[in-house]
């Protein structure tokens, strides 16, 4: 027990310089940019003395390493700026838009374990004959499929063709559950489907290699049914290495959310970039960029934990 808690604190302790360099990498990203923040906010015709006013008002004026500073001070009590298009701050946009972009990752990637781990298991309980032939081109034309292509398709067919789904908008759960769920299908299905496909492919690696192993055959020839066998120790030991890779995965969702949200019209973290970028919002970009980046960092740091927790062989070379 000791050696976990100390192996996860020193995990924790990383995310401080790796957050730290997120932030500089953002922030010189930002400097580097040739938007000007004051004339953003201002206007084009804005006068040079306004535009040394909101530079001198903003610290703006100040030398980068000062800047840098102060950016980090106000990040750490949870000020990501305001909003120059909007005059509002930042902190609150996101507030009202990271739960959104969550509900849809965790949506996608739980749509891309159940299709991994069906297409995995069959697979491999079938392997080199035609349902694992079937199932390897399914996998492959899913892992070709861009997530946008996919989500123009579905808005296509199950929206305007058949007329299923809303194909557009964001329905809250506490407004109506039914509506929820129809307005994250599309969108999550298109996330879900590239990276259900690609983990299908470890799951039926991992189930091959399990399936080879003398404690399967021996289970076999004390006739234990196969749905015990293969439900309780081998699909349990396979999955270890893909939930992994899954859970690494879930920056690739949460990332591919910025086009899916924009093409969907969903209030999310993608259509706050979106916006960013349309109307030259430098702040915007950079809280929302910094949340994005922080969220992708702790996922992974989390699973990256539960990883070593699991595994004693690994934890112990901690």
């Amino acid at each position: 027990m000791t050696n976990v808690l100390g192996m996860v604190v020193r995990r924790l302790l990383t995310l401080i310089p790796l957050m730290l360099g997120i932030a500089l990498f953002v922030f010189v990203i930002m400097r580097l940019s040739p938007v000007n923040s004051a004339v953003s906010a201002l206007g084009d015709n804005a006068s040079p003395a306004q535009i040394a006013a909101y530079n001198q008002a903003h610290g703006l004026d100040k030398p980068a390493p000062v800047q840098f500073v102060t950016f980090v001070k106000d990040l750490l009590t949870g000020d990501l700026g305001t909003t120059q298009s909007l005059n509002k701050s930042v902190g609150s946009l996101v507030s009202e838009a990271l739960p959104v972009t969550l509900e849809l990752t965790l949506i996608g990637a739980f749509l891309a374990l159940v299709l991994a781990v069906v297409l995995g298991i069959v697979a491999a309980l079938f392997r080199d004959r035609w349902p694992d032939q079937v199932i390897r081109v399914i996998s492959m034309t899913g892992i070709s499929v861009p997530s946008f292509w996919l989500a123009l398709l579905l808005i296509q067919q199950l929206s305007i063709t058949w007329g299923w789904l809303p194909n557009a908008g964001y329905t809250n759960p506490s407004d109506s559950v039914t509506g929820f769920f129809e307005s994250m299908a599309m969108p999550a299905i298109a996330l879900a489907v590239p990276v259900g496909c690609s983990l299908a492919r470890i799951v039926r690696t991992a189930m091959v290699e399990e399936l080879d192993k003398d404690y399967v055959r021996t289970a076999y020839g004390s006739g234990l049914p196969p749905r015990v066998v293969v439900g309780r120790n081998v699909l349990r030991n396979a999955l270890v290495n893909p939930l992994t890779v899954l859970g690494l995965r879930v920056g690739y969702l949460l990332g591919g959310t910025i086009i899916i949200e924009a093409i969907f019209q969903m209030p999310g973290m993608g259509t706050l970039v979106m916006q960013a970028v349309t109307t030259n919002d430098t702040a915007l970009a950079q809280g929302t960029i910094l949340v994005i980046a922080g969220c992708f960092v702790v996922i992974n740091l989390v699973v990256d934990i539960l990883y070593m927790v699991a595994n004693p062989r690994l934890r112990g070379s901690h």
